[in-house]
C-alpha cells in the first residue's frame, strides 16, 4: 500500500528517468520540488512546458535551439568551411562551453552499434555525406569508445570520396592526469599518438 499519492509518485518515476537520478535522488528532487513550490515546482513547470513548445531540432546541423537554422548555423563570424561531427548535441555543447571550435557542426544522433541495432541508415549520415562537398575540413568529434571508434572509422571511409581533409581530435593522457590512474587503453591511445616535442 503506498503512503503517498499517484500524482506524486508519477513526478517521482519521471525524474527516475533523468540521467544522473535513481529512485533515491529521484525522490529526493520531488521532495525538494513540492516543499517549495512556489519557488521552484511552478516556474520548472513553466518552463518545461515552453521549452516543450519552443525547441526545435535544427534542420541543417541537428543542434537544439528555438530557431530552425540554429544560432550557431545562423552565425556568419563561424568558419563555413570547417565541420565537426559529434554524437550528441552534449557533446556539440560541450566544444561550445570550451570555446575551442569556431567552425559549423554536425550532430550525428548516435554511434554505430550492432548490438543495439544501430545502423549507419538510423544515423544523420546521409545530410553529413551531403554536406562534406562543401567543406576543406570535417573533425571528428565522437567518444573514445568502442561504438565511437567504430563511427569514427566508417565516417572515414564514407567522407573520403569528399575529398575534404578528414581529422580526429587527439586521445590520450589528459591534462593534469597521472599516469598512474589511467586505464590501459588510455595509455596505448596516448602512446601511440606520441609526436615530437
Amino acid at each position: 500500500m503506498s503512503t503517498i499519492g499517484p500524482e506524486i509518485e508519477r513526478l517521482i518515476q519521471l525524474l527516475a528517468k533523468l540521467p544522473g537520478f535513481g529512485p533515491r535522488s529521484a525522490r529526493r528532487a520531488a521532495l525538494a520540488l513540492l516543499k517549495k513550490r512556489e519557488v521552484l515546482l511552478e516556474p520548472l513547470s513553466a518552463a518545461l512546458r515552453d521549452a516543450a513548445q519552443a525547441i526545435k531540432t535544427c534542420e541543417i546541423c541537428g543542434n537544439l535551439d528555438t530557431t530552425s537554422p540554429c544560432a550557431i548555423c545562423c552565425d556568419a563570424r563561424r568558419d563555413a568551411h570547417v565541420l565537426c561531427v559529434v554524437e550528441d548535441v552534449a557533446d556539440l555543447w560541450a566544444l561550445e562551453r570550451a570555446g575551442v571550435f569556431r567552425g559549423r557542426y554536425h550532430v550525428l544522433g548516435g554511434a554505430l552499434s550492432a548490438l543495439d541495432g544501430i545502423t549507419p541508415d538510423r544515423l544523420n549520415v546521409a545530410s553529413l555525406l551531403e554536406r562534406a562537398k562543401g567543406v576543406d575540413e570535417i573533425v571528428i568529434a565522437v567518444n573514445a569508445t568502442v561504438e565511437g571508434q567504430t563511427t569514427a572509422h566508417y565516417l572515414m571511409d564514407a567522407l573520403a570520396p569528399s575529398g575534404a581533409k578528414i581529422t580526429r581530435l587527439a586521445h590520450g593522457v589528459p591534462v593534469g592526469g597521472e599516469l598512474d590512474y589511467l586505464d590501459e587503453g588510455t595509455l596505448s591511445a596516448a602512446f601511440k599518438a606520441r609526436r615530437a616535442l
